[in-house]
Order: C-alpha cells, then sequence, then structure tokens
C-alpha cells in the first residue's frame, strides 16, 4: 500500500522522507480528492497485464514509454534529476508506475502544502492535469524505472507533446523587475 505524508519544510537533500513533525499521513481518500488516483500492480508483468490495460483503455491512455532513472542508463543524468525535482505541471493527466526501484512523486494539496508520495515497485498513480507536482529518487536506491504514460488526443500518431511549464513565482516581483521598466 503506497504510504503518503505531508512534507517538513527542510531544504535539505530531497531525496530524504521529510516528514513534517507532528507526522501528518496522508490516506488514499484525500489523494482522490485532488485527483490523485493510485493502483497496485504486478510489475513483472506490465507487459501483458489485463488490469493495466483495462486502466489504459477506460482512461483513454495510449501512449507509453519506459525511463530509466540511474546514472549508467540516463544521459545528463545529474541535470536531468535536477529537471524532475523542479516544480512543474501538465496539459494533460500525468501517469507513473513505477517498474522497478522507488522514489517520491510530491504533490501540491489545495492549500498550496506539499504532500510526499512514497512509490516503489508495482505502485502507479495518475496525476491530474494542472497539478503542480515533482519526482526524486529515495535515499535507499540510486535507480527507478519508470513508465510515462499520457492520453493521445486526435489521430495519436507518434508521441504527444511533452509539456512541462514550471510553477511561475507565487510573488512575481521577487523574480526581479521587468524587463519592460517599473510600474505604475
Amino acid at each position: 500500500m503506497v504510504q503518503a505524508w505531508y512534507m517538513d519544510e527542510s531544504a535539505d537533500d530531497p531525496r530524504l522522507p521529510h516528514r513534517a513533525e507532528p507526522s501528518r499521513p496522508v490516506g488514499l481518500e484525500q489523494l482522490r480528492q485532488l485527483g490523485v488516483l493510485y493502483w497496485k500492480l504486478d510489475a513483472d508483468k506490465y507487459e501483458n497485464d489485463p488490469e493495466l490495460e483495462k486502466i489504459r483503455k477506460e482512461r483513454n491512455y495510449s501512449w507509453m514509454d519506459i525511463i530509466t532513472i540511474c546514472k549508467d542508463k540516463l544521459p545528463n543524468y545529474e541535470e536531468k534529476i535536477k529537471m524532475f525535482y523542479e516544480e512543474h505541471l501538465h496539459l494533460d493527466d500525468e501517469i507513473r508506475y513505477v517498474l522497478d526501484g522507488s522514489g517520491y512523486f510530491d504533490v501540491r494539496d489545495k492549500d498550496d502544502k506539499w504532500i510526499r508520495i512514497f512509490m516503489e515497485k508495482g505502485d502507479m498513480i495518475t496525476l491530474p492535469a494542472g497539478i503542480y507536482h515533482r519526482f526524486t529518487l529515495d535515499e535507499k536506491v540510486a535507480r527507478a524505472c519508470v513508465t510515462r504514460t499520457r492520453p493521445v488526443h486526435g489521430a495519436g500518431v507518434g508521441a504527444p507533446p511533452w509539456l512541462c511549464p514550471p510553477r511561475e513565482p507565487l510573488f512575481p516581483a521577487a523574480a526581479g523587475p521587468s524587463p519592460a521598466g517599473p510600474t505604475r
């Protein structure tokens, strides 16, 4: 069963659990209210899993690739790990299925607080379009093999565009002066 909790405010190593003190666990119902759905599947048979196929068909998830997140397999590993951990959103649902290893998906709740979701082999979640999130490996493993699945609109030929708008600053003035000069 997946574990989720509210995060502390520490800027320490993102691969640490970062549990808020006192502990504030988050259940599946609270995740569902945010639009985050969870399944436990048999990752060893993902290529021929009827349950996975049923979910993909019901939800129109017709495109999938596999990304192995480890230094030997992922080009520009350090850059990619930093990019995955930058807060962003997608314009479509994002589906993540861990085939091997483990890591954390962090999502924002309705009050803009971080919830950390620990995922390991066999865990699959869907994040709704428009939810801010990020990903990192955990401190125990240096590798995760994750499927990326998305809905395909229209003809569905080839991989759909992967748009990941980063989060805009909450206080734009803190981002520095406008290139157009001061506003009145």
